[in-house]
């Protein structure tokens, strides 16, 4: 199948689910890397190649000297000796690590560079790559703690860092990785409730890759990081959701306004002690109070005529005859 018929292939796969869900799901893409970014893997091939063509033109040369003309014989020897020099000389790349057995029975790990082997006694049993991976996993419908189906996607970021573990320890370390991930995944959620599930990202993405490292360990496999990425409710629970976190939102903000109420009374109690010890001082502060409010609006305030006897003790005899001849 072509890779557009995969895509198309996936993709419908994608909006069924969706459909199925109620709610937009993302469906990562198979390659995570762009194809002009990856790694060829084209100059081992030529490297052998160049390998064969030299033996073969070196044992022939050789052969036609001595034998003083290039038989038969001669060809054959040659192309041998080219198979047998192929077989025995590789070359890995820099992010490679390759397992080689001996008879069956685990010898050694080679690369990178190049690498010899004794053929027929010795082979190549797999080419591990040790850069960092970055494999997507997901879990549909899990339960939560409280019972709520969720559909949570995450990425994970591990390597290999010992390729005899890999080799010798796990069929497919690849897809048991996979496999391993996705379980831990639903575990964690499966502690959780849906409010924890989505608030406590962090701690669920602690609680993965620990049950994922003490797992992954036995197969030579380290994990750098967990990370989710999409958590989606059902749309049945969404005004739900929403309603709930209304209720959580005017709850705190009714505590922090008895909070402010709680400080007001203290320091209103504070004042209270000052101004009642002197009657100037709290007509003082009712004058503030009323030149305040007139500065601010930028009005007038009216008042009547007995409202000036109030500051007589604190206002300068001038004003005092100025009011009183008003």
């Amino acid at each position: 199948m072509s890779r557009e018929g995969k895509r198309r292939d996936v993709a419908a796969a994608g909006e069924g689910g969706a459909r199925r869900a109620g709610v937009r799901q993302l469906v990562p893409e198979a390659a995570g890397q762009p194809v002009g970014e990856r790694a060829s893997a084209t100059g081992v091939v030529l490297f052998s190649a160049l390998v064969f063509a030299v033996a073969l033109l070196v044992v022939a040369g050789v052969g036609t000297l001595l034998a003083g003309a290039f038989t038969a014989w001669v060809a054959l020897a040659a192309f041998l000796c080219a198979v047998l020099a192929a077989m025995s000389i590789h070359i890995a790349q820099q992010w490679e690590r390759v397992v080689v057995l001996r008879l069956g029975k685990f010898n050694r790990v080679s690369g990178p560079g190049i690498f010899w082997t004794f053929p027929f006694l010795e082979q190549n049993a797999i080419r591990v790559d040790c850069r960092v991976r970055a494999t997507t996993f997901d879990a549909e419908e899990t339960l939560t703690a409280d019972l709520v189906p969720l559909d949570v996607n995450a990425v994970l970021l591990w390597m290999v860092y010992d390729a005899k573990a890999a080799c010798n320890e796990v069929s497919d370390f690849t897809r048991t990785v996979e496999l391993a991930a996705q379980a831990a995944l639903r575990d964690a959620i499966g502690r959780l409730t849906a409010a924890e599930v989505a608030i406590r990202r962090e701690q669920l993405d602690a609680d993965i890759k620990q049950a994922l490292e003490d797992e992954a360990s036995q197969w030579g496999v380290a994990v750098l990081s967990v990370k989710v990425r999409d958590i989606l409710l059902p749309a049945a629970l969404h005004d739900v959701m929403s309603l709930e976190a209304q209720a959580e939102q005017r709850r705190k903000a009714r505590i922090i306004l008895m909070e402010a109420e709680q400080d007001i009374s203290a320091m209103a109690a504070e004042l209270g002690e000052v101004y009642g010890g002197g009657d100037a001082a709290l007509r003082l502060r009712a004058m503030h109070l009323l030149y305040e409010s007139v500065r601010e609006t930028g009005g007038t305030v009216v008042v009547p005529s007995s409202f000036s006897e109030g500051f007589g003790d604190v206002l300068p005899d001038k004003v005092k005859q100025k009011m009183a001849g008003e």
